[in-house]
């Protein structure tokens, strides 16, 4: 029987990107803003995030866009 490795409690700002399917330059800027929490670790400041600030940012996402109002994606020219 093999043994499962725990999830990781913190994430690096490329594991957060790769999660997001984004760039790590955006990543950065949302932790900057305020956007999504994280911390600043070692003597070099190193980010990391939680998963669970990861989770709760992503949720927060999806309440947001409930409350606009969720747009329709763009159409296509082959959609008309």
């Amino acid at each position: 029987m093999m043994t499962r490795m725990p999830e990781p409690r913190f994430l690096t700002l490329a594991d957060v990107a790769e999660i997001l399917a984004t760039s790590v330059a955006q990543v950065r800027a949302l932790v900057q803003r305020g956007d999504l929490r994280g911390i600043q670790i070692g003597g070099r400041g190193q980010w990391r995030v939680e998963t669970v600030e990861l989770e709760a940012y992503i949720q927060r996402m999806y309440d947001e866009q409930d409350r606009a109002g969720r747009a329709e994606p763009e159409r296509t020219p082959q959609d008309h």
